[in-house]
C-alpha cells in the first residue's frame, strides 16, 4: 500500500516538474503553478488560504493543526477555534493590522469546517467591518456573498461562533440591532425567496425576529440582485437596499436550520474552555424551531407546496403506490444519494435514470438517483389489472 501511495506522489511530481517548466516560458498569466500539493487537511486548509494572505504557507501552521487534532479530536470544531484564536493573536505570521488578523483567524476556521475544499471560506465569507453601537462601541458586522451556500448550512452557521468568538477574545461589543434592522430581516428573507429562489429552510416570521434581535454580530452581505427590498429601505448600518442573497443563506439555511446543531456543537465546546457566552439564546430559540417543526402536517410538506410547474409528481404525500424507503447502502450509493431497482426504471418507460434529482418527503430534502438491482423490484399494476412484483428486468424478462 505504502509503494503504491509513493507511485502516485512521484508521478504527481513529475507532472508538476512538466508543467513548471511550461510555467516558466512565460505564457500562462501566472509564472508557477498555482495549486498546491497537500497530503493531510492541515495542508488543504493553509493552501487555499494562502491564496488570500500569503504568509499563511507556513510548516508551523500545518503541524499546530496537526497536534490540535491529536489533542481534541479530527474534525473537532475545537480545532477550528483554537488555531482561529492564534492566527488572529499573529502567533505564526505578522498581519498588517488586527482586523486583517482577525479576518485571516476566521478564513483559517471556515476552511478547517469545510475540509478546505470548497471556495466559502475565500469568496462566501467576503470581510468583516467594525460599526458603531448606539454608545459608539465598536462591533463586528460580518459580509457574506452567494458562495457561502458551497460550505453547507452547518458550517455556514458555525462561521459565525467562529466571528463571534474572536469578537469576546478581542473585547469587541455586541451587535444592538434596531427596530427597523430587524424588520428588514424578516422582509428580507421572505422577499428572496418568494421572487429569487426558495430557500432551503424558510424560517417563520417570529423565528427570524428571535434570531435577528439576539445575534452577537450583524450578519450582512453583498447586494447580489437586481431587485429591491420590498420595505425598510436606506437603513443607516446596511448599505444596500438590494437583496443580498449572503445574509439570507446564512441565516435561513445556515443558523435558522442547524440551530440544534449549532447549540450542541457549543455545549461541547464550553465544556472544554471555550467561552462563548453570547450563545444561550439559541435554547429558547430551538424550542421555537420545535414549535414550528411539531407543527408541521402531512397535508402540506415541502417538497408538494415547492412544486415547480409542469414536474412530475410520483407520489404525494405519505400515500401508498410510490417509491418505499429500503435501508442500507450500496456501493455505488455513496453517503447522500438512494437506490432504486433498475426495474422501476424501466416501469416508468426509463424517464427516471442514474443521476437524476428527485425532491422526497421523508427522510431528507432531496436526493439523486442510482440504480440498485440487489434491493427488491417495484410492485406494478398492468394494463390488465394484474399486479405483479418485478423481479428482473430486460429483453425478455
Amino acid at each position: 500500500m505504502q509503494n503504491y501511495f509513493k507511485e502516485i506522489e512521484d508521478r504527481v511530481k513529475v507532472c508538476y516538474s512538466v508543467a513548471s517548466q511550461a510555467r516558466e516560458q512565460g505564457l500562462d498569466p501566472m509564472s508557477q503553478v498555482e495549486i498546491p500539493l497537500a497530503r493531510s487537511l492541515a495542508e488543504k486548509v493553509t493552501g487555499l488560504i494562502s491564496t488570500v494572505y500569503p504568509q499563511l504557507k507556513d510548516e508551523k501552521i500545518v503541524k499546530r493543526i496537526l497536534d490540535l487534532e491529536k489533542q481534541f479530536g479530527a474534525l473537532d470544531p475545537a480545532v477550528a477555534l483554537q488555531i482561529t484564536e492564534e492566527i488572529a493573536k499573529e502567533r505564526f505570521c505578522k498581519f498588517k493590522d488586527l482586523m486583517e488578523a482577525i479576518d485571516a483567524g476566521i478564513r483559517v476556521g471556515m476552511a478547517y469546517m469545510t475540509l478546505g475544499v470548497v471556495s466559502s471560506p475565500i469568496e462566501g465569507f467576503t470581510y468583516l467591518k467594525l460599526k458603531k453601537t448606539k454608545e459608539n462601541n465598536d462591533y463586528f458586522s460580518a459580509y457574506y456573498s452567494g458562495p457561502i451556500r458551497s460550505a453547507g448550512g452547518t458550517a455556514a452557521a458555525f462561521s459565525i461562533v467562529i466571528i463571534d468568538y474572536l469578537r469576546e477574545i478581542f473585547g469587541y461589543a455586541k451587535y444592538d440591532p434596531t427596530e427597523q434592522e430587524v424588520k428588514r430581516a424578516i422582509t428580507e428573507l421572505y422577499d428572496y425567496h418568494e421572487r429569487i429562489t426558495n430557500l432551503q429552510y424558510l424560517p417563520t416570521e417570529e423565528e427570524i425576529e428571535f434570531l435577528a434581535r439576539n445575534m452577537p454580530i450583524q450578519i450582512n452581505g453583498e447586494p447580489s440582485e437586481t431587485r429591491e427590498v420590498s420595505n425598510y429601505k436606506d437603513l443607516p448600518r446596511i448599505e444596500t437596499n438590494l437583496l443580498r442573497s449572503g445574509f439570507c443563506l446564512v441565516i435561513g439555511e445556515g443558523l435558522a436550520q442547524k440551530a440544534p446543531k449549532i447549540l450542541k456543537m457549543v455545549k461541547k465546546l464550553r465544556e472544554k474552555g471555550f467561552k462563548l457566552t453570547s450563545w444561550d439564546f439559541l435554547e429558547e430559540y430551538v424550542k421555537i424551531h420545535e414549535k414550528k417543526e411539531k407543527g408541521q402536517t402531512i397535508e402540506s410538506p415541502t417538497f408538494i407546496k415547492d412544486l415547480v410547474a409542469g414536474r412530475p409528481v410520483l407520489g404525494h404525500p405519505s400515500r401508498s403506490g410510490a417509491f418505499r424507503l429500503v435501508y442500507g447502502r450500496a456501493r455505488n450509493s455513496g453517503y447522500s444519494s438512494l437506490a432504486i431497482h433498475p426495474a422501476t426504471m424501466v416501469a416508468l418507460d426509463d424517464f427516471i435514470a442514474i443521476g437524476s434529482q428527485l425532491k422526497i418527503e421523508l427522510p431528507t430534502k432531496g436526493t439523486a438517483v442510482i440504480s440498485c438491482d440487489g434491493i427488491e423490484g417495484p410492485i406494478v399494476k398492468l394494463n390488465d389489472e394484474s399486479v405483479k412484483k418485478l423481479k428482473r428486468f430486460g429483453t425478455g424478462n
